[in-house]
């Protein structure tokens, strides 16, 4: 973002939408001048400048839950900001995830948070880890457990029991993210090939 931002039509001050950078929820909007934009990139964490009081305030300063600067983008007319953010806490300081009352979490969140737990115990090989022995046994013995969870998914999916059916789908999953960090890869790469191929609704 080395363009230069218009802070002339808010009398120096711009608008900054903050935003989840995993969930993408809008947690907050703020003001920043040049001062606290500058703040805000040299130290990582989100400060602004507050209008009532007329002085500039990072996030987090008090209740300790800040928000970490992941990604700073302006929008076409320069006059705006969207700040990628990973916030520490509660955004809200009347405790809720956001300023609108919105609950950060997306039910999808928990594949992030296996992925990282996986590639952990390939950093790591803890003794007695299932995760672990499969890495310790190769890609090849991990490909063949894709394989066998894949032929077991579709002979659930002949049956009725639901249960069974969605256990086999959680299992196939996992063993194929364990597949994917064997090989280097995430599943933020598969999704990327997906949005690829999407050329609209068909």
């Amino acid at each position: 973002m080395d363009e230069k931002l218009d802070f002339s039509k808010g009398n120096g001050l711009i608008p900054a939408i903050i935003q989840d950078e995993v969930t993408r929820k809008v947690l907050m909007l703020g003001y920043m001048n040049e001062e606290s934009l500058r703040i805000t990139r040299e130290t990582g964490l989100v400060t602004f400048f507050s209008r009532t009081r007329d002085v500039l305030w990072t996030k987090g300063e008090t209740s300790g839950n800040s928000l970490r600067v992941k990604k700073i983008v302006a929008d076409c007319d320069r006059d705006t900001l969207l700040i990628m953010a990973k916030p520490d806490g509660p955004v809200c300081h009347d405790g809720p995830d956001t300023c609108f009352n919105d609950i950060n979490e997306t039910d999808l969140m928990y594949f992030d948070y296996l992925q990282e737990i996986i590639k952990e115990r390939k950093r790591t090989l803890p003794e007695g880890s299932y995760t672990a022995k499969l890495f310790n046994q190769g890609t090849a013995k991990i490909a063949q457990k894709v394989g066998e969870e894949a032929v077991e998914l579709v002979i659930e999916a002949m049956k009725s029991d639901d249960d069974a059916f969605l256990n086999e789908s959680a299992d196939l999953i996992y063993h194929l993210i364990v597949l994917l960090v064997d090989r280097g890869w995430s599943l933020q790469d598969v999704a990327k090939v997906l949005a690829s191929r999407h050329h609209g609704p068909k």
